[in-house]
């Protein structure tokens, strides 16, 4: 949002230097993200002067250009001109060498050059070229008295401006004006400087009803949508441009002035933060507005000439024949106030922002009325704006104000009172704060002291505070206008012991973060909205699974993500379009679903969210490097990683099974289970899915359950134990087994078989072909055994070794080579 200080200084009598005023606007809340010179001549007419053309002769070697002296004062300058209309005594205006001019955004500076072999070295202007006007036709001429070498800045009135750039938090739809940033400001000084500062409205006593010739009838037929509708008609007005004072005053704040009558209720949205809206009287068929609904799909025109397909529930003003506006929101094509317009429908009403919110979203429209509807308009300002422009309106643009006020408002909204405890506002703000200077800040933002006491205040909230409605929200109020740097940081911080849960679900996360960091693999994250075409094309996902957003800001992001699979994948992707093709990343995110067996209800016990680390490895292993090895990234690479958290989290990895799985998203995939439930996923992402996200290179992922997982490790301290004196052994064995038995099979029965004295189990050489039965492979395995309390001898040795392998016989159908 931005704000004008010459128009702020119309409410306040402040005589505050603009640069000192931008700190005392931040500290009340009104952050200022930018303050910058605004002149309504763009470079101030700097460098352009009065001069009279002394002589003027046709360019000897040009037919269309005119040579020229000019009396800029104490100078004479030749200057060659191409105006139709220059002639020698006229008084002009000159631009000198090294004069900048500008043309829109572009500009470019006045040298002394050659023209047609003629020296010139200035430039005699038109007014479009100074940006005094738009025409082109020839220069301009001044009047005879004009002061020749007089600056043209000090003959022409160029107005100059500081204009604020705010950063207006969405709770504050009451400083979404002038006059509400003035409220503010005048709490502000009176705090900060001399209480003599006061909020002057401008006044609407002289608004009266001139006759009764065109009366419009204001129907609404959704009071919950429209809780007021106010309104009025002027007749005999003419539509022109805007003068120079009002089309200052919307360039300087960036809105472009359009046309009197629209640039006056321009002019009072922003002045009182209330929109109005201008219709021609003549296109209101049946004279008569109508507030209401439309059905679903109906078109519409706006005023962008965009044909729009209309909700069920949103809001139109309409006539007895169709739509005319899309309330709160924006004007229709065929409706608006043009050049012809004679008479005007003028509305000013209230709607309900949780409409204006959602048709807003809905249609992709942000403007400068939505923006002040959806975070809750002043009721009970709309006749005060109405009389405003109505009143602007009459002196811009002639005419007269031809019907009584209509005004429909059933339920008038009333203003509410709130409690404060002197005790409470001094221990949140955590500083005693003066009893009178409280009622003096809350009066000053016009919160009315209805009774006093000495433990408290009672307070009439006015409607336009919308964002007001408990103590503490006094208390916020109180706080920014008495100043956050006021409150001095104590010198000592009081703290109470907490004890963290066990297992510490944020240190765990570091532990496993620094480790893949360590690694080499750079962390990401990613948006929880993602789009549901992901889901409608995915075989493992159930669509009706989704959580779906109600009023998504766009078809991209309408759902909360069930995975974090197409979310590195995006990642993936992008970098691969920019020729980063080797990565290796890593998310820690949540994931959320509705419950499957969920009712139709929207509550949150329909739904679930669960925290998942999704790894991702694609292209080579290692960076380019004449010593490296070149691997691609496979899947034993993302296993690896996984088994390797695994037992850095000290997780007992022999209540887990793993089993192979296969689905449309991945080509090859294990799974890894505790107790029934998949906790772990490692696995090669399907070509096909790779090619719906044009990724032209394996991308293999692993898809951890953090909540699960995080349950697995043990909440006891980690214990250490000497390294034992007795030595361990290692014997082999090479076996036959179906292709289809597992290592890790292999590995639990001869755990099972030898729970005491066998330690480890590897597998050192896999063997299929010559001499190896069809259907059959060689797995060559070690096996390393130790006793804690004493030296192993042979005959022990070879007894255990004989228990394995019976039992790697009887259980995996194991034959020795």
């Amino acid at each position: 949002m931005k704000l004008s200080y010459n128009w702020l200084k119309q409410y306040i009598n402040m005589d505050v230097d603009p640069q000192e005023l931008s700190p005392i606007l931040t500290d009340i809340g009104l952050e200022v993200e930018g303050l910058e010179k605004f002149q309504s001549v763009k470079g101030g007419l700097e460098g352009i002067v009065i001069g009279e053309v002394l002589t003027c002769e046709r360019h000897p070697n040009a037919d269309k250009l005119s040579v020229t002296t000019v009396q800029t004062g104490d100078k004479v300058l030749p200057i060659v001109c191409g105006a139709p209309n220059v002639a020698k005594g006229q008084k002009v205006l000159v631009a000198t060498v090294g004069t900048t001019l500008y043309d829109g955004d572009e500009s470019f500076k006045i040298k002394k050059s050659k023209i047609r072999g003629e020296v010139s070295e200035g430039m005699i202007c038109a007014e479009d070229e100074l940006g005094l006007g738009t025409s082109h036709d020839g220069i301009m001429v001044l009047a005879d008295d004009a002061p020749v070498g007089k600056p043209a800045k000090e003959y022409i009135h160029i107005e100059e401006d500081w204009v604020y750039e705010i950063g207006l938090t969405p709770n504050r739809a009451d400083a979404a004006s002038h006059i509400g940033s003035a409220r503010d400001l005048v709490a502000g000084l009176n705090w900060l400087k001399e209480r003599n500062h006061q909020l002057n409205l401008p006044s609407v006593a002289d608004f009266k009803v001139d006759n009764h010739d065109l009366d419009i009838d204001v129907v609404v037929e959704d009071m919950d949508a429209c809780p007021r509708y106010t309104g009025l008609t002027i007749t005999g007005i003419t539509v022109e441009e805007s003068p120079e004072w009002l089309k200052n005053r919307l360039n300087a704040i960036g809105v472009r002035p359009i046309n009197n009558i629209v640039d006056i209720t321009n002019f009072v949205l922003h002045e009182t933060g209330h929109p109005l809206h201008a219709f021609d009287a003549a296109k209101i068929t049946g004279n008569k507005v109508v507030v209401k609904k439309l059905p679903s799909e109906t078109p519409f025109v706006t005023l962008d000439e965009m044909e729009r397909k209309l909700h069920v529930d949103d809001l139109m003003i309409c006539n007895v024949e169709g739509g005319m506006c899309i309330a709160g929101v924006f004007g229709g094509a065929d409706s608006g106030v043009s050049e012809n317009t004679t008479s005007i429908f003028l509305e000013s009403a209230y709607f309900d922002p949780t409409h204006i919110r959602k048709t807003s979203k809905r249609h992709v429209l942000q403007t400068d009325a939505s923006f002040r509807f959806e975070r809750g308009a002043d009721p009970n300002i709309t006749e005060y704006a109405l009389k405003r422009a109505a009143l602007l309106i009459k002196d811009i643009a002639g005419g007269q104000i031809s019907s009584e006020i209509k005004d429909v408002y059933p339920n008038p909204i009333e203003k509410w009172t709130i409690d404060i405890s002197f005790d409470r506002v001094n221990r949140l703000i955590g500083k005693e704060i003066e009893k009178d200077v409280m009622v003096n800040i809350l009066e000053d933002l016009d919160m009315e002291v209805l009774a006093t006491s000495h433990e408290g205040l009672k307070l009439l909230i006015p409607t336009f505070k919308v964002d007001v409605k408990r103590e503490v929200d006094i208390v916020e109020e109180i706080l920014r206008v008495y100043g956050y740097n006021n409150i001095e940081i104590p010198e000592k911080v009081n703290s109470s012991v907490s004890l963290r849960q066990k297992p510490d679900q944020e240190r765990i996360q570091n532990i496993v973060a620094d480790y893949l960091v360590g690694q080499g693999f750079t962390e990401m994250m990613n948006n929880s909205l993602t789009k549901a075409a992901y889901i409608e094309k995915s075989t493992v996902f159930d669509q009706d699974n989704s959580v779906e957003l109600l009023n998504p800001l766009s078809t991209d992001l309408n759902i909360m993500r069930q995975t974090l699979l197409f979310g590195g994948l995006e990642v993936i992707n992008y970098n691969q379009n920019r020729r980063i093709n080797d990565l290796k990343i890593f998310e820690f995110g949540k994931i959320y679903q509705r419950k499957s067996e969920a009712t139709k209800g929207t509550g949150v016990k329909n739904y679930f969210e669960e925290k998942h680390l999704a790894i991702f490895t694609t292209g080579k292993m290692e960076a380019e490097n004449w010593n490296s090895s070149h691997a691609n990234a496979d899947f034993y690479m993302a296993k690896g990683v996984v088994e390797s958290i695994l037992k850095r989290l000290g997780i007992d990895r022999r209540n887990m099974t793993m089993v192979e799985s296969s689905t449309d998203d991945f080509a090859y995939c294990l799974d890894y289970i505790v107790n029934d439930k998949v906790v772990v996923k490692v696995g090669e992402v399907s070509k096909k899915l790779l090619k719906s996200f044009d990724i032209k290179q394996g991308v293999y992922v692993a898809d951890i359950n953090w909540d699960k997982i995080t349950a697995l490790v043990p909440t006891r301290d980690l214990t250490y134990k000497a390294i034992s004196k007795f030595p361990a052994v290692r014997r082999d064995l090479a076996l036959i087994v179906d292709k289809t038995v597992t290592f890790e099979l292999l590995k639990e029965v001869a755990v099972k078989a030898e729970r005491k004295m066998l330690k480890e189990v590897g597998i050192f050489d896999i063997y299929e072909g010559d001499k190896i039965p069809e259907g059959k492979k060689s797995y060559a395995l070690s096996f390393v055994l130790q006793d804690e309390n004493k030296t192993l001898t042979d005959k022990i040795i070879d007894k255990a070794m004989r228990r394995i392998q019976q039992a790697l016989e009887k259980e995996a159908g194991a034959q020795l080579r």
